[in-house]
Order: C-alpha cells, then structure tokens, then sequence
C-alpha cells in the first residue's frame, strides 16, 4: 500500500464528523435544506463582533515596509503583550507577555506544547469524553494516548486518574468547557487534581504537565465561571484560540500560556518557540494577529446561545432523551437510547437528524448535538425528535 498504514487507519477512527456531515449534503440535496435537522458540526454560525470586521479592513489597508515581512516565531510582541493582560484578568494572576506564544489555531498550539516536552513513547492522559484529535497530536509527536473515563455526570474521577499516572506519564489533557459535554470542572476539583499531581510528581521525580485546552471558555450558562487552571496548579499550560468566542474558526488563530511558574520555564519557551517553527507554522497568521490584540476581553453575542440551548434542551426533553444540561459550549449529550449509539445516529438520519455517535468522542453510548445552527433548524427539529423516539423498536 503507498498510504501508511497509520493514515489508513487513523482515517477510519476520526471518520464520524466528516461522515455526517457527508450525509448531511446527501439528504439537503435530497429533501432542501429546511427539511434536514443538521446538528453533527461544531461549527460556529454567529458573525464576529463588528469590532472585528472595522479593524480588519483598517489593519489590512495599512501599508508600508515591513508590513508583511517576517517576525518572531513567537509571534508579535505587542500581540504578545495584549493577549498576556487578557490571561492575567482571566487567571487571576500577573502574566508577562514573554509567557505567550501565539499560534495557528489549538491545533496547532497543542502539537507545539506536545513536540516540545515529549520523549517517544511518554504518556499523555486524555479524559474521555475527548475531542478525537487528541489522539493523532499525541501520536504525531511519539507519544502514546492514555485514556481516562470521567464520572458519570462528566466530572473529574481523581482515583481513576491517579491509578493511570505512572513513571512515563508527562501530560494531562483537559477540556472545560468540555466538547461533547458542556461540562465545566468546579475550581474545587482542579485543586484537588492540582494536588494529585504534585503527589505523583514527587512519587515518580518526574515533572507532569497540565494541558488545559480553553476553546470555549467564554461560552458559559447560569452564571458558571471557569476557573484558572494556573491557581489550581503550577506546571499548567493553557491552549486557546478564537475559534469560538470570536467565531473564527477558518482564520486559525490561537495562542498558548504558560504558567509564570512553572518548571524549566526558559527551556521550555525555547522549545515552544522552535517547534512552532519546525512543524512548518512558523508564526501564527499576521494579519490575524495584529486583528485579535485589538479585541481582546470582547466575544460574539453568546446571549444567542444562550437562547438557543434553553429551546434546544426542552425539545430533546420532551423527545424523551436523557441529558446532562450542558454549562459551556454549544452541544448537549445525550444517551443513546439504543445500546449501539451509531445505531441510533443512524435511525435518527431516517427522520432527516443529523447527530455525532458518542464512540467517536470515545464514549460509546452516547450522541452529540450541535446547536451552533439558526434558531429555524432548532424549532423545526422538534416533532422530528418525538417522531424518532416513537419509532424506536420496543427493548
């Protein structure tokens, strides 16, 4: 086989998102596009904040030398600056700007982070449910993916984290606001993650970073806060970008922060700072840079999520369906209630829903919703809901 091997069968197991949304195409062609519940993407429908759209056109007409010319693959300094006060104001505590890294995307700050303090073969601990990528950037650096599942209402199970640290295990990887879940870890339970792991890194004489990857940090329900990871712990790395709270997901823009204290800090930059370079970023995206240090604490009109959730929650209530009301983010996960969640996906695509089987967040028995769609797709998919449910087989 030319492919790799690997490729192939990577391919195989991140294939369930790009696979509805293949049969999304299929059933709008089909039936239009108003006669089909899309849920399966998370991809942000809101507009930028128009701040965004007026600076843009002022940055992008700037002219000059040196204007599109190489910079420190860190980034610029004044991005740097601005983004390092934002992270003070949201982790309660003074960072400098020689702290950042700014980044193509998570994405891309993720794989920096991992190139840059993995050996081959070191673990990375990932609590499921997970987003699936977590995976590949592991592997891409030659680490090996460890995976953990989280309690039963999504939360920390600090005894089973504990039991899977070992002598190889160099990360943790959490995500709150969590994808799938909405999940947000209460600041109680980082600290008391915070304190495991300074226990198990005296156990073991290693060092063991906490990777807290913050897409969605700005879209929160109730009230919820998300606590700061660099309280509850010192060797706690944030990733970021602004995907999400800006809805930019196609501009790939993100960042990463380092705690101001955390282990071989000056060592560590430099490696960040020469992966991002030797995995062919370089430098995070210019014109993008120069937009988001002019936007920094700002966000899209998350009120609308707000609503949306509200809407979509009661109609996948009154379908039946069995959920944790998500605190952040825009997905609800509900039990499949089919014991094969991709059965289940599948019975749901006979009623024109499209949803994301849970396995492929390494949860099976479970499925994904997406409401980042326009109010219209979420009211009209609400008879289509009971309609699934009552059509089930008897159990």
């Amino acid at each position: 086989m030319a492919i790799s091997t690997k490729m192939v069968d990577f391919a195989s197991r991140s294939s369930w998102i790009r696979k509805m949304f293949e049969e999304g195409a299929k059933l709008k062609a089909e039936f239009g596009t108003d006669n089909v519940f899309d849920f399966s993407l998370g991809n942000p429908d809101l507009p930028p904040p128009p701040a965004f759209d007026e600076n843009l056109r002022r940055l992008a007409a700037e002219t000059g030398n040196g204007v599109h010319a190489y910079m420190p693959n860190g980034g610029y300094p004044f991005v740097r600056e601005a983004v390092a006060g934002q992270i003070s104001t949201e982790q309660e505590m003074t960072v400098q700007s020689d702290e950042i890294l700014m980044t193509c995307g998570a994405a891309g700050g993720l794989n920096v982070v991992l190139k840059s303090i993995l050996n081959p073969g070191e673990e990375v601990i990932i609590l499921a449910p997970f987003f699936v990528e977590y995976n590949f950037y592991i592997d891409n650096q030659g680490g090996v993916g460890k995976i953990v599942n989280t309690s039963e209402d999504f939360n920390l199970d600090l005894p089973a984290i504990e039991k899977a640290i070992g002598p190889r295990t160099k990360a943790l990887i959490i995500n709150s606001p969590n994808n799938p879940t909405g999940q947000i870890y209460p600041a109680a339970d980082l600290a008391a993650l915070g304190e495991l792991l300074r226990r198990c890194q005296q156990k073991f004489d290693s060092t063991i970073f906490l990777l807290s990857d913050e897409p969605y940090r700005k879209i929160i329900f109730d009230g919820y806060k998300v606590p700061s990871i660099f309280k509850a712990y010192e060797n706690s790395i944030i990733v970021s970008s602004y995907s999400k709270d800006l809805s930019l997901p196609g501009e790939r823009i993100g960042y990463i922060a380092i705690h101001p204290d955390i282990a071989e800090k000056g060592d560590l930059l430099a490696a960040m700072t020469l992966a991002n370079r030797i995995l062919g970023f370089v430098n995070a995206p210019a014109l993008m840079q120069r937009v988001v240090a002019t936007l920094q604490g700002m966000t899209v009109d998350t009120d609308i999520y707000t609503r949306r959730r509200e809407v979509f929650c009661k109609i996948v209530s009154d379908a039946g369906l069995e959920f944790i009301p998500p605190k952040g983010a825009f997905y609800i996960f509900p039990k499949s209630p089919l014991a094969d969640d991709a059965e289940f996906v599948a019975h749901l695509q006979k009623f024109k829903i499209l949803a994301v089987p849970g396995r492929g967040f390494g949860m099976p028995g479970y499925f994904r919703l997406a409401f980042c769609v326009e109010d219209g797709v979420i009211a009209r998919s609400g008879q289509a809901f009971k309609d699934a449910m009552a059509a089930l087989p008897a159990q």
